[in-house]
């Protein structure tokens, strides 16, 4: 009886001791596979990263090539009104009035601008005079040559700035020196535009009351000539070409309107280990 009892205590020892080996065997395959899942889901989550940046990336260079063909475009517009503000402040026709006679031969063309006045005769002769006494000239003429110079020196200024502030020139140091220089060119800009805008409309505005007042003669009245409307159009280039510029500066995160930030937590092997070790403590 006792040769019995012990050989059923010594069968529970190998069934607990085989039990040991077999749940060990268990928790060993459970934390392999654990880690295979968690080492599958960093390396889905990397290159899930991976695909985001390099969309980001592309993103951005043709966030910058659109940004440099439009910096150029508002530039060539920056040269057109750059050019035709000069004209418009040398050109003599701001106002133009044309008196014919009886005869042909006494048709003359009265043109009158901010430097002289002009007078073109049917015959083919042409004579100017200058304006040599500002005092002696209305206020509007005044402040019109004193707008129209300022407009002239800004703009030509800022076409120097943005020269060296463009992303397709290799001028001004790193990007953050010519992102400063070219909204400076772009603020040049704006102002030259208006500073051209002012005395155009004055002058614009000048002309027609005085073409409506019923007092004045009829040949003392004039019409808006070619320089008023050459003035409007330069101004209204700058102030597009300004606007375009300052615009086309500004800092923005590009990448964050399509791809939103996120938080990419990849699970660490001390996690792995840790988790192992908690399991075999169990069994």
């Amino acid at each position: 009886m006792q040769f019995y009892m012990r050989r059923d205590s010594s069968s529970q020892e190998k069934l607990l001791f085989f039990q040991d080996i077999y749940s060990e065997e268990n928790s060993s395959d459970f934390t392999s596979s654990k880690g295979y899942s968690l080492g599958y889901e960093a390396t889905n989550q990397l290159h899930t990263f991976t695909r985001e940046k390099r969309a980001d990336k592309r993103l951005q260079q043709i966030i910058i090539m659109a940004s440099a063909s439009l910096q150029f475009f508002a530039f060539i517009l920056a040269l057109f009104g750059v050019f035709g503000d000069i004209t418009a402040t040398l050109l003599p026709n701001w106002k133009v009035n044309a008196d014919v006679g009886s005869n042909i031969i006494t048709a003359i063309t009265q043109m009158q601008g901010l430097w002289m006045d002009c007078t073109w005769y049917s015959t083919g002769m042409f004579s100017c005079t200058l304006k040599y006494s500002v005092l002696s000239l209305p206020v509007y003429i005044q402040a019109a040559r004193t707008t129209m110079v300022l407009s002239c020196i800004l703009s030509a200024f800022g076409i120097c700035i943005t020269t060296v502030g463009m992303k397709c020139t290799k001028l001004g140091g790193d990007a953050n020196s010519k992102s400063h220089a070219c909204f400076a060119g772009g603020v040049c800009f704006i102002l030259g535009g208006i500073f051209g805008l002012v005395p155009t409309s004055w002058y614009t505005r000048e002309i027609i009351s005085n073409f409506l007042d019923q007092t004045i003669p009829e040949s003392s009245k004039h019409e808006p000539g070619g320089a008023v409307y050459t003035g409007f159009i330069s101004a209204g280039f700058l102030l597009i070409a300004g606007v375009i510029f300052c615009t086309s500066c500004l800092k923005k995160q590009h990448g964050a309107w399509i791809y939103p930030s996120k938080q990419h937590h990849f699970p660490s092997t001390d996690q792995e280990s840790n988790t192992g070790y908690n399991l075999k403590d169990y069994v």
